[in-house]
């Protein structure tokens, strides 16, 4: 698997189906991205067909109907692109990104809640690395 996977908008759509609902057919990828947007079948099977030359997918031909299956990580995936759009976006500032995101939408007190545990956590393990 190549580190250096970008996928597409319509790629990242077909593999944010497979990784939440594992080996999918064609038609059921499909019927899952009609329910947020029209989207032909042949559409959709095009495009899985280049996700399987690229690597981002395989698939089974052992049954009659093909099934596929996401090859790439999806953590690793979405590392990649946070990596590259906070490099584009906002000039390699995290904290650049974070406090625009939190500035622009709303946030509930439990992603509060969980927004704190984490900043917790990494102030947490900076310092015990600095205590080393």
């Amino acid at each position: 698997m190549s580190q250096k996977i970008k996928p597409t908008e319509a790629e990242l759509e077909i593999l944010q189906v497979l990784w939440n609902y594992g080996p999918s057919t064609v038609r059921f990828v499909n019927e899952k991205l009609k329910s947020a947007r029209n989207v032909g079948y042949t559409t959709t099977l095009k495009v899985m067909q280049i996700m399987t030359e690229k690597a981002m997918v395989k698939r089974d031909k052992e049954s009659r109907t093909h099934i596929y299956e996401a090859i790439v990580e999806e953590q690793t995936t979405k590392n990649l692109l946070i990596d590259k759009f906070i490099t584009n976006i906002f000039q390699g500032s995290t904290s650049g990104m974070v406090l625009q995101v939190l500035g622009n939408k709303k946030c509930s007190n439990k992603e509060l809640e969980e927004i704190r545990k984490l900043i917790d956590n990494i102030e947490n393990t900076q310092n015990s690395r600095t205590d080393e």
